[in-house]
């Protein structure tokens, strides 16, 4: 080998030393990355839950931020169609009278998020915060849930039908649950998604902002709940 060619390969492997750092992709702080390999302090909150394959990271990470769901009876089931919902949680009927240790819940999601003219997506394509903003929502409701009597949970789901401010006020509590447990970024990334997605119904938009709290009024709360810098 000549000196030319000893210089040039010597050159090569300093270059990549050199640059591979600067071209490798740090893994971001918070969320886990969408196709990073499940860790085990994940799969421990799989216990008592059925969840499909398509959506097992995104909802065993927040599951993750609900340490007293651990434990929790929870089915997330797909259904073709959910009455003017994306995901709906509720407790199974046949378990509100048992001891609320036992209860099973269920949270209903569509496979797909309907667009206009008729057009839709796969839930599972969504961004990964976006999921797991929707996710956290409805383990907010289920944390709404889990302390009230079974006749307590007989006159919520009599009220949630009859009542908008009623509905209103669960869907609050719900965002609220999920913000005091660490997911107010998630929450966050899942209404400007919807409210700013330019192909989602405007019957589903105005629902949204009618019933749930705005993202501004959210992001003020977020804030005052971030401890200072």
């Amino acid at each position: 080998m000549t000196m030319y060619s000893k210089r040039f390969v010597f050159s090569f492997f300093l270059m990549i030393l050199i640059t591979t750092p600067i071209f490798a992709k740090a893994k971001p702080a918070g969320l886990p990355a969408e196709n990073d390999p499940e860790p085990a302090e994940l799969q421990a909150f799989s216990e008592n839950k059925v969840i499909p394959d398509d959506l097992r990271k995104v909802i065993l990470t927040a599951l993750s931020y609900y340490p007293e769901l651990k434990h929790a009876n929870i089915a997330f089931v797909f259904k073709h169609n959910i009455r003017n919902s994306v995901m709906q949680a509720q407790p199974k009927f046949s378990s509100i009278f048992r001891k609320k240790a036992n209860r099973r819940y269920v949270v209903n999601m569509s496979q797909y998020l309907k667009l206009k003219n008729d057009a839709k997506i796969d839930i599972d394509s969504l961004p990964f915060d976006v999921l797991v903003g929707w996710i956290a929502h409805e383990l907010g409701h289920i944390m709404d849930y889990k302390d009230r009597s079974g006749m307590a949970m007989m006159g919520f789901g009599f009220n949630y039908i009859v009542s908008k401010h009623f509905v209103s006020g669960a869907e609050r509590r719900a965002d609220l649950y999920a913000m005091k447990h660490g997911l107010g970024d998630s929450i966050m990334a899942t209404k400007h998604y919807v409210l700013n997605h330019a192909d989602i119904p405007e019957a589903y938009k105005r629902k949204l902002r009618r019933l749930y709290m705005s993202p501004e009024e959210f992001e003020m709360l977020l804030g005052e709940a971030s401890p200072a810098k």
